[in-house]
């Protein structure tokens, strides 16, 4: 989420229903790069792997959830939110059939069963101010991001069942709240060890140690605009949202820096927010903020690109 958005984002308590223009390829047509509408849809800003040639992608002021295809090049809705809910960051537990939304503004994360988009539990992490904005999985839960505050919540799951939430207080440079919009995109290593977490006012990626709230800047990573954030083994995606543009990154194996390796773009990028890998593709949400908020485009969509 853009850090100029901030004030107003805020300060938006109702959904705003737009009307739909589909756009892309004709349905049942695998997509291999170009976009894959979400029907209905009154904006978007987080996007999920779901498995196979499967994505969520949330509606961002609804808190509805698409389950969409690679291989149909269609999407539709399999969560219809309780009123009152935002679907900002997300991130699916495949294994214990769980999807955990960051709630933005309302200071709530979310957890949805995969199988039936039944809500399966809910918590309140914070009040205003607050943004709850990005989610990462590790072994044995998820932790969320807050823009707003210097602090990540954690919720475990244990034998696919979410527990109670706790609160891990930052210190070093993810703890600066100085800007209007701070900690966003997360991810963690596979081990759980550390988590990368992408500071939109500083441009940059710090590192966390879970376990105490330290923090120290990834050196080699300047992502001016930087928003969602993802890892795969060593090479680091980051979304730079007014950039219109995703930057790939070779991390050292002790994460003490990082090497630019490759700057993605597309002529369909239209402020693109978070990003999730599925197969040998990459899919982008695109947010259209540059329409404003709530953002008044006719139609929202996830972009396929190549990785």
């Amino acid at each position: 989420m853009a850090s100029k958005l901030l004030r107003s984002v805020l300060a938006v308590t109702t959904a705003v229903v737009g009307s739909v223009a589909l756009i892309g390829g004709p349905a049942g047509a695998s997509v291999g790069t170009g976009v894959i509408p979400l029907p209905g849809a009154t904006g978007t800003e987080g996007v999920a792997a779901a498995g196979g040639t499967r994505f969520y992608a949330g509606d961002l002021l609804t808190g509805d959830v698409y389950l969409g295809d690679l291989r149909t090049g269609t999407a539709a809705k399999v969560v219809h939110a309780p009123a009152g809910r935002w679907a900002v960051g997300m991130k699916a537990d495949l294994a214990d059939h769980l999807l955990f939304v960051a709630g933005g503004p309302t200071g709530d994360g979310y957890v949805y069963d995969t199988r039936s988009g039944a809500p399966v539990a809910a918590y309140h992490f914070a009040s205003a101010p607050t943004f709850v904005n990005d989610v990462a999985l590790v072994p044995g839960g998820a932790w969320f991001t807050d823009s707003s505050r210097s602090s990540l919540y954690f919720v475990p799951v244990v034998d696919a069942v979410p527990g109670a939430m706790s609160t891990l207080a930052l210190s070093g440079p993810a703890a600066d709240t100085s800007g209007a919009f701070n900690n966003n995109g997360i991810q963690a290593t596979a081990d759980g060890r550390w988590l990368l977490v992408a500071h939109t006012a500083q441009g940059a990626v710090n590192i966390v140690d879970p376990s105490t709230g330290a923090s120290r800047a990834l050196p080699g990573v300047s992502v001016p605009n930087v928003d969602g954030i993802l890892l795969s083994g060593r090479t680091l995606w980051a979304v730079r949202n007014f950039d219109n543009e995703v930057v790939q990154y070779q991390l050292a194996g002790d994460l003490s820096g990082g090497t630019q390796t490759a700057v993605l773009t597309s002529p369909l990028f239209e402020v693109p927010t978070t990003v999730a890998r599925v197969g040998d593709r990459l899919v982008v949400a695109n947010a259209k903020f540059d329409t404003g908020l709530p953002p008044t485009a006719p139609s929202y969509e996830a972009v396929v690109i190549r990785r």
